[in-house]
């Protein structure tokens, strides 16, 4: 990659929410689904609620850059309870090739919170699989949709 390649996208919205529920939604991948600006997941395979780094749920995905329907191991690989939750994913069964998800969340006040959302494929070295994935895998607009599906969880 060049220097000046960009290799991850991140977006941040202010979420009418106190921190613990906005973290309570995004920390159960049952309702990763609801979430999905993507439109990739179909369901969760395997998942309990994230508690802690080194956890891994599996997720039930449906996309053309992988051929249809397929399964991904999500490997949790940042936790810090109303701040942070991240996770590295990969195709079930195999080693993560570099791609994270990051979730970062900053209380504004009781009913604020400032969350931002960023797809990092900075540590994909596989260039076949740079190719088949053709990252950003997920666009701005789709992570903003993702935002907006959130805040809407949450105002529920």
């Amino acid at each position: 990659m060049s220097d000046n390649e960009v290799t991850q996208v991140t977006v941040e919205r202010v979420i009418e929410a106190p921190v613990d529920a906005v973290f309570d939604i995004l920390s159960n991948p049952e309702r990763h689904q609801r979430l999905d600006g993507s439109g990739f997941i179909r369901g969760v395979d395997h998942a309990d609620r994230i508690q802690k780094v080194g956890q891994v749920f599996t997720m039930n995905m449906a996309g053309d850059h992988m051929g249809g329907d397929y399964q991904t191991d999500n490997h949790v690989t940042g936790y810090a309870k109303d701040k942070l939750l991240a996770w590295k994913t990969t195709p079930a069964g195999t080693e993560p090739p570099g791609w994270d998800w990051v979730w970062e969340l900053e209380s504004l006040g009781p009913g604020e919170t400032l969350v931002r959302h960023t797809h990092d494929w900075s540590k994909v070295t596989d260039k076949k699989l740079l190719e088949q994935v053709g990252f950003p895998l997920v666009s701005r607009d789709q992570l903003e949709d993702t935002l907006g599906r959130l805040a809407a969880e949450a105002a529920s």
